[in-house]
């Protein structure tokens, strides 16, 4: 997975090519919609009931799916046990920065809390890095603007976009170092891709 993500090819068609065992170019845009549910649903720690329910199919359907996923994902698979232990042990878990959750669900009586805990436990390492990154990159962009005594504004963070206000003046200098400042503020081993658009308002840029 992280060769795919290096090499710039469609992760959620690099996975159904897995899944389904096919070659990446025969995969449908059904079957992508497919992986791509897996994808984000194996972080939340999704049910073979819940993603039947999400994708239209069998639950057993969807059992298999996730059961080849992390087959095919062996080092998901061991990430995903290693921090489930690590949050029953510590009753937390943390970003790749040190920010720390606790999960004290994880030790209620109640089924159905432990198993929010456990999909909490999951989903807040790598949420929660995103979250830290972006934050990163906001402090940047800011900076950057400031030291160039730019009339551009930083207006509003929506998950992982930046909203800017620009004149038409700054526009190019902004962009390049707006797309500069989200992909280079933290070095992965993976690379981070950043997009740039611009338009008159904020419906435009979708």
């Amino acid at each position: 997975m992280i060769e795919a993500f290096r090499n710039g090819v469609d992760i959620h068609r690099e996975v159904a090519s897995k899944v389904f065992n096919k070659k990446i170019d025969e995969v449908t845009h059904e079957e992508r919609s497919k992986a791509k549910a897996v994808n984000f649903g194996i972080v939340y720690g999704i049910s073979d009931f819940g993603l039947g329910e999400q994708i239209k199919v069998p639950r057993k359907v969807a059992k298999e799916y996730i059961e080849e996923y992390l087959r095919k994902y062996s080092g998901i698979k061991a990430y995903m046990e290693r921090i489930d232990e690590e949050a029953k042990e510590k009753g937390y878990v943390t970003t790749i920065f040190g920010r720390r959750r606790n999960i004290p669900e994880l030790k209620s009586q109640n089924f159905m809390v432990r198993q929010f805990g456990s999909r909490a436990a999951l989903n807040m390492p790598i949420q929660g890095t995103a979250a830290d990154i972006m934050k990163l990159a906001m402090i940047e962009v800011e900076k950057q603007i400031e030291e160039k005594n730019w009339k551009t504004k930083l207006v509003l963070q929506i998950h992982d976009e930046l909203l800017l206000e620009v004149p038409k003046e700054e526009e190019e200098e902004v962009k390049k170092m707006l797309k500069n400042a989200m992909e280079r503020v933290v070095e992965l081993s993976v690379p981070l891709i950043a997009e740039v658009s611009t338009a008159d308002d904020w419906y435009g840029c979708k």
